[in-house]
């Protein structure tokens, strides 16, 4: 839902740090404050997704993995994947004010009935500049959508497994498992 146009992202960091905006999921893109709604069902697919990705990260020691309320700056914009992972190269420690000021490697949009397509494809090229792997989980048709940097758009139905690709590499995830 669009909150506010012709917004500078430094009035848009005092808006999100005011009392009753830190708990809403906030994007700033391309001059509008956006509020990103959520519902219970977007939010299990994407525990679904961030668990197994958690485990795997953990027990290699190799990064961060953070939910829906882990906003990124990517590429200027103020973003927050619902399910993100940045490497310990990339960054050791996490920020934790506010938006992290390095993208992630890895961000997973999953798709709701309120989201704006025009709104993810804008994500989706801020994304792309920050040389960001992004899966787009669309939960209707049970397919994701992989976009990797540099690569064309591969989708994945939801009998096939996705992988980690070099972002992550030994990491699987069955689709029939997200989209049980």
């Amino acid at each position: 839902m669009l909150l506010m146009k012709d917004s500078t992202v430094e009035a848009f960091d005092r808006f999100a740090e005011l009392p009753h905006n830190r708990d809403k999921k906030l994007e700033w893109l391309d001059g509008e404050i956006i509020e990103v709604p959520s519902n219970p069902y977007s939010s299990k697919l994407a525990i679904r997704i961030a668990a197994p990705l958690l485990l795997f990260v953990d027990a290699r020691d190799l990064g961060h993995v953070t939910g829906e309320q882990g906003g990124y700056i990517v590429a200027g914009a103020r973003l927050a994947p619902d399910v993100a992972y940045i490497s310990k190269i990339r960054q050791p420690e996490l920020e934790t004010q506010t938006y992290n000021p390095k993208p992630p490697n890895l961000a997973v949009e999953v798709m709701s009935p309120s989201d704006d397509p025009d709104v993810l494809d804008r994500k989706l090229k801020k994304y792309a500049e920050a040389g960001v792997l992004v899966w787009v989980f669309d939960p209707p048709n049970q397919r994701v959508r992989i976009l990797a940097p540099g690569q064309p758009e591969q989708v994945i139905e939801r009998d096939g497994t996705l992988d980690g690709g070099d972002v992550l590499p030994g990491f699987t995830l069955a689709l029939k498992d997200v989209f049980k």
